[in-house]
């Protein structure tokens, strides 16, 4: 049975995707500042880490072979937080992911983290930290997903998606429950590995973009 960490589950979309994690049968530990806010989940499959992301959370990677980390400092809090959550948790996180032995690492990013300097400069502070630490999970040699989201959306999911950024602004956008449901495909898919992943609503199912891409070589084809 797979043992996944949720960093920051207690998020909307983590919350959800843990759920729907503990459906498909796999063991979930949650971290999380408080445990309060996932008091009304109750499972035997899922245990709660309580820790603050600001200290040394390094003991919640124990027997832990999946990682996602879907902490955010959140839309009301300054560049500080952004800095020490988006950024310097997550280039944490991938270190101590690396430390025990983690086998994949699923990280939920934001769509514009590829380029910082083309959207407006009130949240460039929030892209770049996204950016950049998304680039040390590039880097660490562990096996990741990176899922770049549009705009969040509090409304049902549809399981449809699409991964080309719309033309027009209104459309980069998708619901919280299909990122939470793209979190569970990363994570128990082979689709995904060493992959960047956007995502925005369209109309194709998501689990068509977390499946193995088939390459022809000599005739033959290989997973």
């Amino acid at each position: 049975m797979t043992n996944v960490l949720i960093i920051g589950a207690s998020g909307n979309i983590a919350k959800q995707a843990t759920t729907m994690l503990i459906e498909e049968g796999l063991t979930v530990k949650a971290l999380v500042r408080d445990a309060g806010k996932l008091s009304d989940i109750q499972h035997p499959n899922l245990s709660v880490f309580e820790k603050d992301l600001e200290d040394d959370f390094s003991t919640a990677f124990e027997q832990c072979e999946q990682v996602v980390f879907a902490a955010g400092s959140g839309g009301n809090t300054g560049a500080e937080k952004t800095l020490l959550i988006d950024l310097w948790a997550a280039r944490n996180a991938v270190e101590y992911a690396k430390q025990h032995g983690t086998i994949r690492f699923t990280m939920v990013s934001s769509v514009g983290a590829d380029d910082p300097d083309a959207l407006p400069s009130a949240i460039r502070p929030y892209l770049v930290a996204k950016h950049m630490a998304d680039e040390h999970l590039k880097l660490s040699g562990l096996r990741y997903t990176i899922l770049r989201p549009g705009t969040l959306l509090d409304e049902p999911g549809t399981g449809k998606i699409q991964t080309i950024k719309p033309e027009s602004k209104d459309d980069v956008v998708i619901p919280r429950e299909d990122v939470a449901t793209a979190i569970v495909k990363a994570v128990t898919s082979t689709g995904s590995e060493n992959r960047i992943i956007p995502l925005y609503r369209g109309t194709r199912d998501i689990a068509d973009f977390f499946k193995p891409t088939r390459k022809r070589f000599a005739g033959s084809v290989t997973e």
